[in-house]
């Protein structure tokens, strides 16, 4: 028996060979087809019979990965085993075979290692000693059929051992394969002289090459996975802090020393004891989610998406805990793996790198700049900081910050044997947590001028960031379970932090023009740092993270060093990091209450800088396609309205004033004789002057102008500005006209961000809506231009149905079936002095604003305007609304009702879709 499967129990439960070989005996027949057809049928069965127990097994026991991937590359053997007998004895019997009718079947790949997730490929090298002769063909052409019909996928290859070596030379991946080539079956001598073929003549003297080509395909395949090892939807097989990470450094060890197991690894030195059962846990749990992955989704599936976390997780038998979900406590389990899997590579290639010091230099580090003056008793290890002794970190634990701290000083890396001994030492950091020293070294580390980002990162990965300030301990490694958030509340806060730190370089300054220009008025810097650090760190304590982390940042500041109305401040600023993200992107900018109510939170133009830096590298740091020119927009604009009041107080300009100033303006912009100019302002009520900006006023003039006397006109043009593209409808005002644009438009292919609704006093509707793709991207297309119109103009005009055209508008993201969102309506009659605010929260999914549209419009209100916004698989749309006589809506019977109406188009109670 191969010593890779002794882990697996009741092995014959699984698949037993003998009995399988004596049924295939007993079949009677001559006729090699019949004869063929009989025995894979048996075959199939047995393979069924075998899938199913080891997935029993693993149901039973869902944690023992290791045991489910070793129990299936043992299926497999044994019936490749009784194929290869098949072929050779019964099939193709050779009498007196020659000398180079000879054949070996060689295990390849992942199933040479014994490790098989159930829909795996069986890959499978086929030796011959010279040139393939018929017989070998034959025999092999079999096999593979017969593997096909049994609904196994096959990866293949058929050489002799002159092309091995050959190939094997030329082809890195084919040398990984072949490295971890293992005998199944056929001709035993010939599969050693493979093996000693295999490594006198390909891996001998190539080890430096293939480690630095292992290497860079890492790093490459990190940068398609999305080179963190935090995203919140991994790649278990080929993601950062996955399998093939693991895999590599066998290979490397593999290569380098000859080991056959990851556990002689030790031996060679390159794990302690301890460190590889750190990697034999994480492999073990990682093969155990993969194991489940392909069992739960019936097919190769390695991606973790959303729908298949709470699968995995209730099979895995994880449990809710008050605060957070099963799911949750599950992912970060796996994201505590991975940083596990991070760590080991780092001290690995340590070691590897010193082996191979003396023959060059080292693999892809960065050569040391210039040499540091202060050490404070580190030494420098070709460039990098290490300890002059191992008790080092003993004698003074306040050393475990510092070593970081002069990391960033210096602008050097840390020695991973350094970093092995930090995260071995982890725990002495309990005893600094007080010493101002300590204490100071990290607040200087935090707020660098240099690279803060990097540094804070390695000391997550050992360990001593979460002892050193546990509150952030809590957060290490939690996912939030959600389609917005990409990355674990670490991850994002470390990103966040070092975004802080490149707009203050001046990296960012075309990004975030606005939060560049003010980050030197800040002053404070270190108020901004500590509080970007500390904006999430309550997440997952089963309360409103903003009140909770105020409290923590209570505590902790003065322990860090800062003053009291430091402390005050950064409790401030987390308590309401949400703020202006909320205020911008929720509600109506041009309605001065909006403004009123955030400032008198606000009170400060310096909180007011402040929490405009930290919003701004809030979303930044959420991940990819987060930040856009819309948000940056709607801030700056929020940011320039509260600025005002706060320098000139709540009464600088009146309504009146900003009105007539804006018409003043656009008189200036057109120029048009005073009668044309004086007969176009007439037409609109005092509301439109407020709400739209002065670019668009002038652009709806001219669009009007040109249009004449046409009772339905529509424009569509990229508005850069903003990030979106700017749709004007001019028609015929009549009910219902919002919620068919709105159905149009997504029929067109876009979202709406942003809708302005107004009505002329000659009874026309100008609606002014910003649109995007659903990539967050203008449509700029002249094809999806044309489309949009079109759409519009039918959904107008009453050509053909639209409830069939929306219904047949597929899915953009089924993956947010896997959340649930609770609909909830919030009607406010106290944030708009002129309207009633209605925010509605419900799961984003296709036409959801044309079904809330046409709730409102059953509900015989008038939209004023609407703002959208997204947060991954969750939609926010606010509506500032009217009766139909332009009030407010006060009794509580029409608001119990609108509230009810609403709540059953979020949910999708609604009958029908709004046609």
């Amino acid at each position: 028996m191969n010593p890779r499967f002794e882990n697996v129990p009741n092995r014959r439960a699984i698949v037993d060979r003998r009995a399988l070989a004596e049924e295939l005996a007993a079949i009677a027949t001559n006729d090699p087809s019949l004869l063929r057809r009989e025995a894979i049928g048996r075959l199939k069965e047995a393979l069924d019979d075998g899938r199913a127990e080891i997935a029993r097994r693993l149901a039973e026991r869902p944690s023992r990965g290791l045991e489910a991937a070793n129990a299936q590359a043992f299926l497999i053997d044994q019936l490749l085993k009784l194929l290869y007998d098949l072929a050779t004895q019964r099939l193709y019997p050779l009498s007196n075979p020659t000398a180079s009718e000879r054949l070996t079947l060689m295990a390849v790949g992942g199933y040479g290692r014994g490790e098989m997730a159930p829909f795996s490929d069986v890959d499978i090298a086929f030796i011959t000693p010279w040139k393939q002769p018929p017989w070998a063909e034959q025999v092999i052409e079999t096999l593979l059929y017969s593997l096909w019909d049994m609904g196994l996928k096959v990866g293949h290859s058929s050489r002799s051992l002159d092309e091995m070596v050959r190939q094997a030379k030329g082809d890195v991946t084919i040398r990984t394969a072949l490295l971890e080539g293992r005998y199944v079956w056929g001709d035993e001598a010939l599969y050693r002289e493979t093996l000693a073929r295999f490594r006198n003549e390909v891996t001998r003297g190539s080890e430096r090459q293939f480690i630095a080509d292992k290497l860079a395909e890492r790093n490459a395949r990190h940068l398609k996975m999305g080179d963190s090892r935090y995203v919140v939807e991994p790649n278990v097989k080929e993601g950062k802090g996955g399998l093939r990470d693991l895999h590599a450094l066998f290979w490397i060890g593999k290569y380098v020393y000859d080991v056959d197991r990851a556990a002689q690894l030790v031996n060679q030195g390159l794990f302690t004891p301890a460190e590889y059962r750190l990697f034999h846990r994480a492999d073990n749990f990682l093969w155990a989610v993969r194991c489940h992955l392909h069992l739960a989704a019936g097919r190769a599936e390695d991606r973790l998406t959303f729908d298949m976390q709470r699968e995995i997780a209730e099979r895995m038998r994880y449990a809710d805990r008050p605060g957070k979900a099963a799911v949750e406590r599950f992912m970060q389990f796996y994201f505590l793996q991975a940083k596990t899997v991070g760590a080991l590579t780092g001290v690995f290639l340590a070691h590897i790198d010193d082996l191979f010091a003396g023959r060059g230099r080292r693999f892809g580090l960065p050569q040391l700049r210039r040499r540091p003056r202060k050490l404070q008793g580190f030494v420098l290890d070709r460039g990098r900081l290490a300890l002059p002794h191992d008790a080092f970190f003993a004698e003074d634990p306040t050393r475990l910050v510092e070593i970081f701290q002069l990391a960033d000083l210096h602008g050097v890396e840390i020695h991973p044997l350094a970093m092995r001994a930090a995260t071995r030492d982890a725990k002495l950091v309990d005893d600094v947590r007080a010493d101002p020293r300590a204490n100071a070294l990290f607040l200087d580390l935090l707020t660098s001028p240099r690279d803060p980002e990097m540094v804070l990162r390695w000391m997550n990965e050992a360990g001593v960031f979460g002892r050193f300030v546990p509150d952030f301990g809590r957060v290490v490694a939690q996912m939030q379970f959600d389609m917005y958030h990409h990355y674990t509340v670490d991850e994002h806060t470390i990103r966040a932090i070092g975004l802080l730190a490149r707009i203050e370089r001046g990296e960012l300054a075309a990004d975030h023009p606005l939060a560049s220009e003010i980050l030197p008025q800040i002053v404070s810097r270190r108020v901004l740092y500590v509080a970007v650090l500390l904006h999430d760190i309550a997440k997952g304590r089963g309360g409103d993270h903003s009140i909770l982390g105020a409290a923590v940042a209570e505590r902790l500041c003065p322990r860090f060093g800062l003053t009291r109305a430091e402390t005050e401040t950064v409790a401030w600023l987390v308590r309401y990091h949400l703020l202006m993200s909320a205020t911008a992107f929720k509600r109506d900018l041009s309605d001065f209450k909006t403004i009123l109510d955030f400032t008198h939170v606000v009170q400060s133009a310096e909180r007011l800088r402040l929490l405009l830096v930290l919003t701004i590298v809030d979303i930044r740091a959420v991940g990819p396609g987060t930040w856009n020119g819309w948000k940056r927009q709607l801030l700056g604009d929020l940011y320039e309205a509260a600025e005002e009041v706060l320098r000139l107080g709540h009464k600088q300009r009146g309504r009146d004033e900003r009105i007539a100033a804006k018409q003043a303006g656009l008189a200036e912009a057109l120029g048009w004789g005073p009668d044309a100019m004086a007969a176009y302002l007439r037409r609109f009520p005092e509301a439109y002057w407020i709400a739209e900006p002065d670019d668009v006023l002038a652009h709806n003039a001219r669009f009007v102008a040109g249009v004449g006397e046409a009772r339905l006109a529509i424009d569509a043009q990229v508005y850069a500005q903003r990030g979106a593209t700017l749709v004007t409808v001019y028609a015929a005002d009549h009910p219902g006209i919002f919620y068919r644009i709105a159905g149009a438009i997504h029929v067109a292919g876009g979202n709406i961000i942003d809708a302005r609704i107004h009505t002329t006093r000659d009874g026309m509707a100008l609606d002014n809506f910003l649109v995007q793709d659903p990539f967050g991207r203008p449509f700029d297309e002249a094809g999806q231009l044309a489309r949009l119109q079109t759409a519009i103009e039918d959904a107008l005009a009453n050509r053909g149905k639209l409830v069939d055209r929306l219904k047949a508008k597929p899915l953009p993201r089924v993956r947010a079936d896997a959340f649930r969102i609770e609909p909830n309506v919030l009607v406010d009659n106290k944030a708009s002095n002129r309207f009633t605010v209605v925010e509605v929260t419900a799961r984003d999914r296709p036409a959801l604003l044309n079904q809330l549209a046409h709730a409102l419009f059953q509900s015989k209100v008038t939209i004023h305007s609407a703002h959208v916004a997204t947060y991954g698989e969750r939609a926010v749309d606010t509506f500032y609304i009217t009766d139909l006589t332009g009030d407010k809506i006060a009794t509580t019977s029409r608001l119990k009702a609108l509230e009810k109406r609403l709540l059953d188009a979020a949910a999708g109670r609604a009958v029908e879709l709004a046609a």
